[in-house]
């Protein structure tokens, strides 16, 4: 078969399979689109490094620096000037002509294209398992994998300016990864922090620096909550959340409780709480049997 009529048989067949993507992603209300760039702006890159030529996997091209709206999230052309790009060197490539190396950002285990969007586009489309690319490497404060959504990137960029904040994991070296499922979660973190702050200031009769709040919130209400939350092997009983969630959670209750009784329950006291009250039924039941007994039979 000629290369110009081998490239429009495949070209037609790649539009069909496109169309097909954006229709099962419209279904899903899910993005079809690649990972912009600038969102990794929001992750506070520290420098960058060149690491000269490398080859690369192709499946961890995931994001582009300004054609993400030409691909879905696959790198199949989504508008008839890129097909018919991807066509022209699908030509070349039939051809015999040898492409040259595409330029990219390494961010984590993701790469995101600087230059050579349809080299990628048409590698895909081939079953090509590797790419010869210039790549420059971004320093990120939290990683980034090459299977991160567009949320996934979102939530890490509020993660990044969580850290920026606090310097967190400079005062505290060892300190875990604190993730969360929801956006918007970090922000009251940092008011959890500066309450610490006030109310420390308060007790000792003295200005506490920021960074001294930020290891005390760490140290003794962030860590200890967490820690009873292992214990209790409450996440189990909460699939697809994350200790930070669950955090906050019990913070909330505790806070509610301190209202309610007028005294405020330890980590350990509120996170069972919390248990008892939005766990899974059986225990809400066990519960509700155990305060029906000692109301009956004073046990």
């Amino acid at each position: 078969m000629r290369p110009h009529v081998q490239a429009q048989a495949e070209a037609e067949r790649l539009e069909w399979r496109a169309a097909l993507h954006e229709l099962l992603h419209r279904l899903k209300g899910e993005p079809n689109l690649l990972l912009p760039f600038h969102q990794v702006l929001a992750l506070r890159p520290k420098g960058e490094h060149p690491l000269g030529l490398r080859t690369i996997e192709v499946a961890k091209v995931v994001g582009s620096v300004d054609r993400y709206e030409d691909f879905d999230h696959r790198f199949l052309p989504k508008t008839p000037h890129t097909l018919e790009r991807w066509k022209r060197l699908r030509v070349l490539q039939l051809e015999g002509v040898e492409l040259p190396p595409i330029e990219v950002y390494q961010v984590g285990e993701a790469y995101f294209v600087k230059d050579g969007n349809h080299r990628v586009a048409l590698a895909r489309a081939t079953g090509q398992r590797f790419i010869d690319a210039y790549v420059i490497a971004l320093e990120v404060p939290v990683p980034v994998e090459a299977s991160d959504t567009l949320k996934d990137l979102i939530l890490k960029g509020e993660y990044a300016h969580f850290l920026e904040k606090t310097r967190l994991k400079e005062l505290i070296p060892q300190v875990e990864e604190i993730r969360f499922t929801t956006l918007g979660r970090y922000d009251l973190l940092l008011d959890h922090i500066a309450t610490r702050q006030y109310f420390k200031g308060l007790e000792e009769n003295r200005e506490i620096p920021w960074e001294e709040a930020v290891v005390d919130w760490y140290e003794n209400l962030y860590k200890p909550t967490v820690e009873a939350i292992r214990r209790l092997g409450l996440l189990r009983e909460f699939p697809g959340r994350t200790e930070a969630d669950l955090y906050l959670w019990v913070m909330d209750h505790r806070y509610f409780l301190a209202q309610e009784l007028g005294a405020d329950l330890g980590p350990e006291e509120a996170a069972r709480s919390y248990e008892a009250r939005f766990g899974p039924w059986w225990k809400r039941m066990g519960g509700g049997l155990k305060a029906w007994l000692r109301a009956r039979w004073g046990k």
